[in-house]
């Protein structure tokens, strides 16, 4: 299945069950693994494994492949792993401790204060 139509699939099925903060990154030219990952926040346990339930259960009615699905048992954090397409539904305080985006972002960050050129004249 082409990308486009996983990722389409994936986050319909994240918004069916009112997943939050959904975000999708494109990680092409960062890896070869995969070439996306979609993050979302779930505000219980339950929330979150019933939105990677969803992603899985769309996903394959569609006639799409679930390699592996990590994670339901704590309900923290599900990862659902498509192939082409990582999705990752966690609950905020576990968002916000791992911070995938700042990791997975294209264009690093400078570090607030000075450049290392400042601080050496």
């Amino acid at each position: 299945m082409q990308t486009a139509k996983l990722q389409r699939i994936a986050v319909a099925a994240l918004e069916d069950i009112k997943g939050r903060d959904i975000e999708v990154i494109n990680t092409t030219k960062l890896t070869s693994m995969f070439d996306r990952i979609i993050i979302a926040s779930a505000d219980s346990t339950r929330q979150v494994k019933a939105l990677a339930r969803n992603v899985r259960e769309k996903v394959e009615e569609a006639g799409g492949d679930v390699i592996g699905v990590e994670g339901e048992d704590s309900g923290e954090w599900v990862l659902v792993d498509l192939g082409s397409i990582v999705v990752h539904v966690m609950q905020p305080a576990v968002r916000t401790h791992y911070n995938l985006e700042e990791l997975w972002q294209v264009k690093p960050r400078r570090a607030a204060g000075r450049s290392s050129d400042e601080a050496a004249g």
